[in-house]
């Protein structure tokens, strides 16, 4: 029996648990969702080279390791220390944790808990307050009939984030997300799973992160689907930073109302092997989305981008930038595709992929894609790979700046058009440290 086999039938046997417990004994629609998505991925599986998305990125060695699902509800042993670690100031008293996948009660803090739901997801499905609305937008933007791991992360939902701003509510303070890997042992796949909704009128920023409390190897399988209503403004932070020996692969779905924004800023620093798939759809007219984002990545790293913008409606504005750092032998994908349907008129977008390779040995894949259906909007695209320019080091040089700290300067200069933009000073300094890190120096202000 090959390894792929064996693991696939350790998912199979994580779910028969799971559907024997508590968590799924009640034969709702819920529990035929799980049903449904466990049958598809039966039959899809780890996605192969074959698979046209998956062409640039060989999960051949993610299925090679024999994983063991967590599915049960169980105590976190972290100390919350170990939280305070992950926290931001601005975020410090709103915060939710989940290990493993399971939402940590003990470990989550929320002073605005009177200004919005924060739940269990799986506990909201059952609650006659929010179990309709849930059952309208799950697994809607994250479609598991076309995705093995999207269809793996939604049979094996057993808690996860269920978060509603209501109608009118502008939070005050961003609400954090901390998703913690907690194995020293057997290597373990976790499957977070978080919905946020922001109703009409709102206004909230959240901070989604990702990390791991030890250098063992393990998989994050995760989803996350927000829901921005009519009127709504949503600023999204996403911050990957697993351990070196980790595998992330994460999808985030997006639907946007009327006249609501959704900016995003999402940073992919960490992980041996990571994939980030963004799908972002434009119900109504007036939606605006700004998507940011930067990757860096080291040698023996693999990163992986995919983004797709889907124009419905008409006067929309959709502007993508992208960054990437490859140093040592690395490699980067991005695909992003720009969708603009029949009658999208008066469509706004813009997409840019830019990537700095660092060595001789770092590799990037770039697909930037229009594809278009009406006449009368304004649409670019565009992708560029390179190295430091010579003429700019020559420039510092003659102004007394030694070639090694040059080149930082430029490749810190690189970073900070992505970096620049973040609201939250906080993460930003932890970016700006990250960065200057990687370039191993110090620059003085």
């Amino acid at each position: 029996m090959s390894q792929l086999v064996t693991q696939e039938n350790k998912y199979q046997s994580a779910f028969k648990d799971l559907r024997q417990s508590a968590r799924m004994q009640r034969q709702t629609w819920f529990d035929r969702l799980r049903e449904n998505a466990m049958s598809r991925f039966d039959e899809l599986g780890v996605p192969t080279v074959d698979q046209e998305d998956f062409k640039y990125t060989n999960l051949a060695s993610l299925a090679r390791v024999d994983f063991d699902p967590v599915v049960v509800s169980t105590p976190a042993t972290i100390p919350l220390e170990t939280v305070e670690q992950y926290s931001y100031p601005e975020s410090a008293n709103s915060r939710l944790v989940l290990v493993n996948g399971i939402l940590q009660k003990d470990l989550s803090l929320l002073e605005n808990a009177n200004e919005i739901v924060v739940m269990d997801l799986v506990d909201a499905v059952a609650d006659d307050r929010y179990g309709d609305l849930i059952r309208e937008h799950l697994a809607r933007g994250a479609v598991h009939e076309t995705s093995g791991l999207v269809a793996l992360n939604t049979a094996m939902i057993t808690s996860g984030a269920f978060v509603l701003v209501p109608r009118g509510i502008a939070l005050k303070a961003p609400l954090h997300i901390l998703c913690l890997s907690d194995s020293d042992g057997p290597e373990v796949a976790t499957f977070p799973r978080i919905l946020i909704i922001a109703d009409e009128g709102s206004s909230a920023t959240v901070i989604e992160s990702y990390g791991g409390t030890h250098e063992s190897q393990y998989f994050t399988d995760a989803i996350v689907e927000v829901v921005v209503k009519d009127a709504a403004r949503l600023e999204h932070y996403r911050l990957q930073r697993e351990t070196s020996k980790a595998f992330h692969i994460a999808t985030t779905s997006v639907e946007l109302g009327r006249q609501s924004i959704y900016d995003s800023t999402a940073i992919n620093l960490g992980g041996q092997l990571a994939r980030h798939e963004i799908n972002l759809v434009m119900n109504d007219e007036g939606a605006e989305c700004w998507l940011d984002g930067l990757y860096i990545v080291g040698s023996g790293q693999h990163t992986d981008t995919h983004s797709m913008i889907d124009h419905r409606q008409p006067h929309c504005t959709s502007h993508q930038l992208y960054k990437g750092i490859l140093e040592g032998r690395s490699r980067a994908v991005f695909n992003g595709k720009i969708f603009v349907r029949h009658g999208a008129q008066k469509t706004d977008a813009m997409q840019t992929n830019k990537n700095l390779l660092l060595s001789p040995e770092a590799h990037v894949d770039t697909k930037p894609q229009l594809e278009i259906f009406a006449d009368d909007v304004k649409c670019a695209h565009g992708a560029a790979v390179g190295q430091i320019e010579e003429e700019e080091l020559f420039y510092l040089e003659t102004r007394g700046i030694h070639p090694d700290l040059g080149r930082n300067l430029l490749t810190y200069g690189f970073a900070e058009e992505v970096i620049g933009k973040i609201k939250l000073e906080s993460i930003k300094a932890q970016l700006d440290e990250a960065v200057l890190n990687r370039l191993n120096t110090r620059l003085e202000a």
